[in-house]
């Protein structure tokens, strides 16, 4: 039993010290392969950029209910073709619609619009729209702002309960 093992160990370390050869890594090495890395290295720094005419839209005050819209209008100032991949509102009442579902080429423009609905919100409201791109960042971000007003009608106070006296025997 001894031998078989000794004879097993042997061979291993035979094929270990065969198999291990030297070669030289450098030879290995494709010139149009680094060519090719050094050029996409280059363009790696090149992103598109969202130019936008406004970050933020201010509507004013407005009326409990109302809904309005805003657009947002951007430029592509950067060097590669802008994809947005996805706009999304911060809740509910804030819906982003009509963004271009196609790549914008540098230099091209864009749009999309925002709508806001104020049901259910009083006094100042503000929202995000997060654009989800292949920017540097990744996503860029707009918002909008209103001051909602409650019609007097809606305006639901706490009415004080009046007080019984207590019954005393």
């Amino acid at each position: 039993m001894k031998r078989i093992k000794m004879l097993a160990l042997t061979a291993i370390c035979g094929l270990a010290l065969v198999s291990c050869k030297q070669e030289n890594a450098a030879a290995k090495i494709d010139e149009a392969n680094i060519s090719a890395a050094a050029e996409r290295d280059a363009n790696s720094g090149k992103f598109p950029v969202m130019t936008f005419d406004k970050v933020e839209h201010d509507f004013g005050t407005i009326k409990q209910g109302d809904q309005v819209e805003t657009t947002f209008n951007f430029k592509n100032t950067g060097e590669k073709p802008l994809v947005i991949v996805g706009i999304k509102g911060s809740c509910g009442c804030t819906i982003p619609n009509d963004w271009p579902r196609e790549a914008i080429a540098p230099g091209g423009e864009g749009k999309f619009s925002v709508k806001f609905n104020s049901r259910g919100k009083k006094n100042l409201a503000q929202q995000t729209v997060t654009i989800t791109a292949n920017t540097e960042k990744g996503r860029e971000t707009v918002k909008i702002k209103a001051m909602v007003e409650v019609p007097e009608a809606d305006v639901t106070l706490a009415k004080p309960v009046a007080k019984t006296p207590a019954v005393t025997k």
